[in-house]
């Protein structure tokens, strides 16, 4: 089986499987059945891969005895104090390593922050926006919104921003309910309170416009798929398959691009994501897809911005 490193060094002398024609122009190489009509962009920019990378900013806003990689049998009324430590991690380490891989390859992310860990961690949270990365809302805390009463949630919501706003000077107009469990009334709330997007979805690999209160609402994504906590946290999946999962969807991505309007979504989680493997092998993906043409990065509000104003946008 070829490796990563040999992976990265026969595609860099292949010219990332690809030709280089007469015009100096990068061209992807692809069997003769699989090739398409050459047409325009479908993204309005001109683009024509457009990946969007996510970094939660959660740990610190946990309820005691979260859900960690340690086995959940701690007996009734007793603290999971390493798995407190796990967490902590996020913020002490995670968080400020992956800030520094973004600027390294040059990238905007957008951050998905619970407001209670906002609160707990200020100084880094307003880094985050300092930096140029969006600050998406994230409730205030860990707790479910789907069975919560419309009023309760719309606090609950309006409370995640307000913290987000204060300790940053951010106004999120992104949202991510935990674990993407939204409630009946949560995107009518977001509506109300001056949201423009939500990434509770994944039924497609492009954004779309629903109509919410009979207005224009947009949804960009999300992905279990390119996910961390889904490939790493506690489930033995290592940094070579996250590697090869994750540029095998690029790959499919980028040839159905030339002809579909496309959106990659990638995930990272605070304590999973900014583990110094993670951020290495992170690195090379991301060195891997810039080597192609037409392939950019954009914060969520930025692509929400771009099918609001497109016509051609899929409604729903």
């Amino acid at each position: 089986m070829t490796s990563r490193k040999e992976f990265l060094k026969t595609a860099g002398l292949l010219g990332m499987a690809g030709v280089v024609t007469s015009s100096g122009a990068w061209a992807q190489q692809q069997p003769q059945s699989a090739k398409k009509p050459a047409v325009k962009s479908k993204w309005a920019d001109g683009s024509r891969l457009v990946v969007s990378v996510s970094m939660q900013f959660e740990a610190g806003g946990q309820p005691d005895n979260a859900e960690s990689p340690f086995p959940q049998n701690m007996e009734k009324g007793y603290k999971d104090l390493p798995g407190e430590t796990w967490f902590q991690y996020g913020y002490k380490e995670g968080i400020p390593r992956m800030l520094d891989n973004w600027d390294k390859y040059g990238i905007k992310v957008t951050s998905h922050m619970v407001g209670a860990a906002v609160l707990k961690n200020p100084a880094l949270a307003k880094e985050v926006t300092d930096r140029g990365h969006e600050a998406a809302a994230h409730g205030m805390n860990w707790s479910r919104e789907y069975d919560m009463s419309y009023e309760v949630e719309k606090k609950f919501i309006k409370d995640g921003v307000d913290a987000v706003k204060k300790v940053t000077g951010f106004t999120p107009v992104g949202y991510n309910a935990n674990w993407l469990r939204r409630g009946e009334n949560t995107l009518k709330i977001l509506q109300e309170l001056g949201f423009t997007y939500h990434i509770d979805d994944l039924s497609r690999d492009e954004p779309f416009i629903i109509q919410v209160n009979n207005k224009d609402f947009a949804v960009v994504p999300y992905t279990l798929r390119n996910n961390d906590i889904m490939l790493i946290s506690g489930d033995k999946f290592s940094i070579d398959q996250f590697f090869n999962q994750v540029k095998a969807e690029f790959d499919q991505l980028y040839e159905e691009s030339a002809y579909r309007r496309r959106q990659m979504s990638i995930s990272f989680h605070d304590r999973i994501g900014g583990s110094p493997q993670m951020v290495k092998v992170t690195g090379e993906l991301l060195a891997y897809m810039q080597k192609h043409t037409g392939v950019v990065f954009k914060r969520k509000d930025e692509i929400a911005q771009l099918t609001l104003a497109d016509k051609s946008a899929i409604r729903e």
